[in-house]
């Protein structure tokens, strides 16, 4: 009886095309496609839509994100040239749904995938809390799936056309700042402040405390940081330049900005722990907060100037059908309806099976 493969044929056509590629570059011996996936998340309604249609140059109106959403992207490399595609996933939902980043992030996906978080400037108080749910599920993930490739590679170690699997752990140049004393996030990252027309109008001290400590994640990630606003061009323009670098592996532009009374735009690499300071503590005692380390440092400051919201909101909008943002109110009018005759049908077995209780 011949064997079945347990993988799935999206994995094997991308091992033909890896195993093609190996070969010397497809079978017409062309110039080959370029394949990357980008994954989107972060603040529930802190505009990753809008971002990502901008990027897209794509003129429609956003809409909100139900769950997780998938596009694509494609760019010429030149004249008579070949198309290179960006798969794009967008998680909406905020935290609530981050279960679903196992979606995109699979043993085909991982090996050109690169993460964009977009937290809203806005609303700082939900900021430290959607940032830390959202990275830790992605990077459990994240080495889940890199642990699972390297084993099955292991378990399979005369097969011709493996894939390249990238390891948990990512590596950098030794000349990176403060090498030994960050955590790289597994793939590249990119934060995205949104919203920045309305953060620019808080007070100035609360500005600092936000950009500093997003400084601070950003560099302990090695990941690149940006500020930026749609109703602003040339924010969105820089923004545009990032997410190329990441989609289609274009320049993304030499602009460096890390001057907290300005939008921050910090590659990866172009920050350092002297040069972020230590956490603006002008009513906080450091000495008080018994941290364990110095991302727990931050995140005690942080959460002192801006205390997080419960999330047991956000717990019970587990299900989108009763989240506010995608009522349709003839629909939910009518689920209202069948919710209640579905409970009096449920009292109305209740009452019978203790009828037949009774006269046994």
């Amino acid at each position: 009886m011949p064997k079945i493969s347990s993988d799935t044929l999206w994995e094997q056509a991308a091992a033909e095309v890896h195993r093609r590629e190996a070969e010397g570059g497809g079978e017409d011996g062309g110039e080959t496609v370029s394949e990357r996936t980008v994954f989107l998340m972060g603040s529930k309604a802190g505009g990753k839509t809008s971002i990502l249609l901008r990027c897209l140059d794509r003129d429609e109106p956003s809409k909100p994100t139900l769950a997780l959403e998938y596009t694509f992207g494609r760019r010429a490399r030149g004249h008579n040239t070949p198309k290179d595609i960006a798969h794009l996933w967008e998680l909406g939902g905020g935290t609530s749904l981050s279960d679903l980043v196992q979606i995109p992030i699979t043993p085909v996906s991982i090996r050109s995938l690169s993460v964009i978080l977009i937290l809203d400037l806005s609303k700082p108080n939900g900021l430290w809390v959607t940032m830390e749910k959202l990275l830790q599920a992605t990077q459990a993930q994240l080495e889940k799936v890199s642990s699972q490739a390297q084993q099955a590679q292991k378990a399979k170690p005369g097969a011709k056309h493996h894939m390249p699997v990238r390891s948990a752990a990512r590596v950098l140049p030794k000349d990176y700042p403060d090498r030994e004393l960050i955590s790289p996030f597994p793939v590249p990252l990119l934060i995205i402040g949104s919203k920045y027309d309305t953060f620019q109008e808080f007070d100035s001290d609360k500005r600092k405390v936000v950009s500093k400590t997003l400084r601070f994640v950003a560099h302990y990630y090695a990941a690149s940081l940006i500020f930026t606003s749609i109703k602003t061009e040339s924010l969105m323009s820089k923004t545009k330049s990032f997410f190329s670098h990441l989609a289609f592996g274009l320049d993304r532009g030499k602009s460096v900005s890390c001057d907290s009374s300005k939008s921050l735009i910090v590659p990866a690499g172009y920050d350092s722990f002297s040069q972020i300071g230590s956490p603006p503590t002008t009513d906080v005692d450091i000495t008080t907060l018994h941290a364990k380390n110095p991302k727990d440092l931050w995140k005690k400051v942080y959460e002192r100037v801006f205390p997080q919201e419960n999330t047991s909101e956000q717990r019970e909008l587990k299900d989108p059908a009763k989240d506010p943002q995608y009522s349709e109110p003839q629909i939910d009018a009518m689920r209202a309806q069948k919710d209640q005759e579905l409970d009096q049908y449920k009292r109305d077995a209740a009452k019978s099976w203790k009828g037949l209780e009774l006269e046994t």
